[in-house]
């Protein structure tokens, strides 16, 4: 009889903790377009795969009557499951328990699922909805955003870390999914901030909304905190699912390789025109990316975020590969401050989880401007050739118009440990432009020609002959070979089989000193 009981009052305890917040509180959460924490956890994983930890958890606050408010689960619900048959721990901020804030027993369930995933190599999953610290515990619930921080920091670059943010996100609680390899925003109700608009009016005087302060648009497209947005709960939660495959389960391992029935040798036509005679004409390097990759499949990473790069991942015969490219339809592809810190960040990412970097190169340079230098150019645009240098993981480069100057070097060279570099015959390799560099050179003898624009003419012509062509850098071994659009497919994948299992390492040492 004694046993019976006990069966019954846990089968209570379980329906409880369920619950969360009771009925009252679930109804409001779907009244804002939200699901629950465990309806995203649901949506989130392989059927019937969740097993849960620390359920029956309650808090230890006994301030401001919060002895007589205590839920089981303490408003987090964690535990491990599957996606795609692949193992994942979770989280999920339960929004209905005491908004979701944090408690120092809510920081140590998720620390518990961190600590388990490290031990592990498995990735992490946070589903984040949550009001910020729980301020009835004062400087314990700051402690426990404090232990997960660190968790955070010492999983980078070891396990894979995603945040999904589905409401607010506030306060100190940002800094661990800014911590994360990936941020996804659901465009309707998630936003995350510093601080929120009534303390930003009292102390700046400024009208702000939630949602232009720090809203999933502004955070895809202006800060670049956010990686991917997506409309609601459902249809981000549903990307975490399309990202995985891309991604190993730890720094140890390769992405896993699926099947590709779509031809190795198929040709690419469409590429044959895509570049324009006229080296001034932009034209969309989605169009190459997506040709040459399997099924033409490409899953974009910043998409709305410094648009002048593309950085994203897909597949070159079944292998997961990172892809950054720049894109000739925005500034013209340059590099400034925030293509720079979006491409770094990428290749440091594909470089900790063994991720082939495939890169596509239109690059005029450099942006020029006092906004640029003054922002630290020099500094940011280090990043991306600090994190080029520093990938050890198969690199093929393709330059398929412009390569000049620095941003030539920068762009994933022969010289930064390059594999395998190719080149389109509408290739430029130089220091400059034709024409500035002409004007530079002969500045005297055009100014004392007969005719100087006729004169400017002709050596702007030699100048493109004998240094913006593709000629003298294949002369000179700085690329592979010259290829044909129509075969980039080929070369790219044979390219890739080549090198796949290459080794090269950096001297060793603690870490080095990126230019931050």
């Amino acid at each position: 009889m004694a046993f019976e009981k006990r069966r019954k009052e846990i089968l209570e305890m379980n329906r409880l903790a369920e619950l969360g917040g009771g009925e009252r509180y679930i109804e409001s959460q779907h009244k804002k377009g939200k699901l629950t924490a465990r309806e995203r956890l649901d949506t989130l994983l392989d059927p019937g795969t969740f097993e849960e930890i620390d359920k029956l958890v309650v808090h230890k606050c006994v301030n401001f009557g919060m002895e007589n408010k205590k839920y089981y689960g303490d408003g987090v619900v964690t535990g491990y499951g599957k996606i795609h048959g692949r193992p994942v721990y979770v989280f999920a901020q339960d929004f209905t328990v005491f908004g979701g804030a944090l408690s120092m027993t809510f920081a140590e369930k998720v620390c518990k699922i961190m600590d388990l995933a490290m031990k592990n190599g498995t990735p992490v999953i946070g589903l984040n909805d949550s009001g910020g610290a729980r301020i009835q515990e004062g400087v314990e619930s700051l402690a426990g955003y404090a232990h997960i921080f660190l968790r955070n920091t010492l999983a980078s670059g070891v396990v894979p870390q995603i945040s999904v943010i589905l409401g607010p996100c506030a306060g100190g609680a940002v800094y661990s999914p800014a911590i994360t390899d990936f941020i996804l925003m659901s465009k309707e109700t998630s936003f995350m901030f510093i601080t929120g608009p009534n303390v930003i009016k009292t102390v700046t005087h400024e009208d702000v909304t939630k949602d232009t302060l720090g809203g999933a648009m502004t955070h895809s497209s202006k800060s670049g905190v956010a990686h991917f947005m997506r409309e609601n709960d459902a249809e981000t939660i549903g990307l975490v699912r399309e990202l995985l495959p891309f991604i190993p389960q730890n720094n140890r391992q390769r992405a896993p390789r699926l099947s590709c029935e779509d031809p190795i040798d198929r040709k690419n036509d469409v590429l044959k025109d895509l570049i324009p005679e006229n080296s001034r004409t932009p034209y969309d390097m989605h169009v190459l990316i997506k040709e040459v990759l399997d099924n033409h499949e490409f899953l974009e990473v910043h998409k709305y975020y410094a648009r002048n790069m593309i950085v994203g991942f897909g597949r070159l015969n079944g292998y997961s590969v990172g892809i950054v490219a720049n894109q000739p339809n925005f500034l013209a592809g340059c590099l400034d401050i925030n293509a720079s810190k979006k491409g770094a960040r990428f290749v440091r990412f594909c470089d900790a989880f063994n991720i082939p970097i495939i890169t596509f190169v239109d690059v005029p340079g450099f942006l020029p401007g006092t906004a640029q230098e003054f922002g630290g150019i020099i500094k940011h645009g280090a990043q991306l050739l600090y994190a080029f240098c520093e990938a050890t993981v198969p690199k093929i480069t393709l330059i398929t118009r412009k390569a000049y100057g620095g941003a030539y070097d920068v762009m994933s060279s022969k010289h930064i440990r390059g594999d395998i570099n190719f080149v389109y015959p509408s290739g430029e390799v130089a220091v400059m432009g034709p024409a500035g560099a002409v004007n530079i050179i002969f500045r005297k003898e055009i100014a004392a020609a007969d005719d100087p624009e006729a004169r400017r003419e002709a050596l702007v012509n030699e100048y493109e002959d004998r240094f913006a062509s593709p000629y003298k850098a294949a002369q000179l071994g700085f690329v592979d070979g010259i290829i044909l659009p129509e075969e980039t497919r080929r070369k790219l994948v044979t390219a890739l089989e080549m090198i796949k299992d290459k080794e090269d390492q950096n001297p060793k040492k603690k870490h080095g000193n990126i230019p931050l």
